[in-house]
């Protein structure tokens, strides 16, 4: 089958007020009575499942049952002692196979308390009101090197600030915030909060951000082991995944990531160029934020294609249900081929589809095309005998620590077997944070 291809890739699809609304905050605020009312089903389970469920632990049924007595600043507290960007995570977590997917509440009435909500509630209401919430330990005279001021980067720096040490954060980007900043969808973090939220937690104390800084290129691992006590490596996965397919240099051809950050960073949405029938190709969040957002942009026609089931997706089942309800038409066990063009642009992509009856090919036209198959490690400035033996991630042990003595990685880019999300990351920082904090009490034993 084929999809007659008529369209461009152009900016101003739509009105500003068409934009604005399209790319409202997708879960607004709760006031203090919705508030009142989600925490009032919490039953407050002993060994709560939803507290098992959560990568960093919050203590969920605590911070809930404080919402409901009026006490936001111990809430807040509660949330932000456990993790330090639950703020983002309040937004973007995948609630749905996390806390609220465990929630006992489920087996009730099939309807989880809002837990991602109210934490929202909590700590959107301390950092609105700053709020002093932690105090920084006296200095110590230990000074830590952070490589990225992405989730795990900053819950790392956080943990260290908080018992005195002084950090260092260098990041090759210009602003700080990692994901948090350049890939997530612009409808699920608006008002610059990723800004705001490194802001406040770089309002402790102790933390010093160094932008435009990248490792290989302005500083070296070698260097930043002279200089400081011990390094952080949290440098994410910045490669992307090719498709190595025919035609894959044609125009109008790009990455999903850098489609997504082209629109979060955009000072004004409709001067961001979309195609009028745009293929995503890829399963998990990357593809469904990139083709929603495509949509959302003004294209006619958006499809997700991917290689296999839903059911092995990566993205979740409410992250695909909602791309459906936002018009992107979701294609399964259908495999690219070749990309097609005309005149050095992009004019569809054939995909084959195997099932037991046989092989079918078929084109989907498009003007667009957003590969959204994965990231991969780039290891510029990282020594190879840190990699795992595929070279794919940092070799890491339990608490983060790498084969060198004074170094630890975590996030995306070390071999922590976590799964790849922002609450994971801020877990792997805090835990190695607190590495660290204890390696330098033992050296301090032995000093003396």
């Amino acid at each position: 089958m084929s999809i007659k291809h008529t369209g461009d890739i152009a900016a101003h699809r739509l009105s500003p007020e068409q934009l604005s609304c399209e790319f409202s905050d997708i879960a607004p605020l709760l006031d203090a009575s919705a508030a009142a009312v989600a925490s009032s089903r919490c039953h407050y389970c002993y060994d709560a499942p939803c507290v098992q469920a959560c990568p960093t632990q919050i203590d969920i049924p605590g911070f809930i049952r404080k919402i409901g007595n009026g006490n936001l600043k111990g809430a807040a507290l509660d949330i932000l002692s456990a993790n330090p960007l639950g703020g983002m995570c309040a937004r973007v977590c995948p609630t749905e196979i996390l806390c609220e997917g465990a929630c006992v509440r489920n087996h009730q009435d099939e309807k989880p308390v809002s837990i991602g909500a109210l934490q929202r509630h909590a700590t959107d209401w301390a950092m609105a009101r700053g709020e002093v919430l932690f105090k920084r330990a006296a200095d110590t005279g230990r000074h830590v090197a952070v490589v990225g001021a992405g989730p795990a980067g900053l819950a790392c720096a956080h943990r260290l600030a908080l018992a005195g040490h002084r950090v260092t954060i260098f990041d090759a980007r210009d602003k700080g915030g990692g994901l948090n900043e350049y890939g997530i969808a612009a409808y699920k973090t608006v008002d610059d909060f990723a800004q705001r939220e490194v802001a406040w937690l770089c309002s402790v104390g102790g933390i010093e951000l160094k932008t435009g800084a990248a490792l290989g290129r302005d500083v070296s691992l070698e260097t930043l082991r002279k200089q400081h006590d011990a390094v952080f490596l949290a440098i994410g996965l910045t490669g992307v995944r090719a498709l190595a397919l025919e035609g894959e240099d044609l125009g109008g051809v790009m990455n999903a990531v850098d489609f997504i950050e082209q629109v979060r960073e955009a000072r004004d949405l409709a001067t961001v160029p979309v195609g009028r029938r745009v293929v995503v190709i890829g399963g998990g969040n990357t593809a469904v934020d990139a083709a929603v957002q495509s949509r959302k942009l003004g294209a006619t026609t958006v499809s997700m294609v991917y290689r296999r089931g839903v059911e092995t997706m990566s993205a979740t089942w409410a992250e695909r249900d909602f791309a459906q309800t936002q018009g992107v038409t979701l294609v399964t066990h259908a495999s690219p081929v070749r990309l097609l063009g005309r005149e050095g642009g992009v004019t569809g992509v054939e995909f084959e589809r195997v099932s037991a009856h046989g092989s079918e090919r078929f084109t989907l036209e498009a003007d667009m095309v957003l590969k959204a198959i994965g990231q991969t490690l780039v290891a510029v400035g990282v020594e190879r005998e840190l990699l795992t033996l595929d070279g794919s991630r940092i070799a890491v042990d339990a608490n983060g620590q790498t084969t060198l003595p004074d170094v630890w990685a975590g996030g995306d880019c070390a071999a922590t077997g976590g799964v790849d999300l922002t609450v994971q990351a801020v877990q792997d920082g805090k835990l190695a944070g607190a590495a660290i904090d204890a390696h330098f009490a033992r050296t301090a034993v032995k000093a003396a």
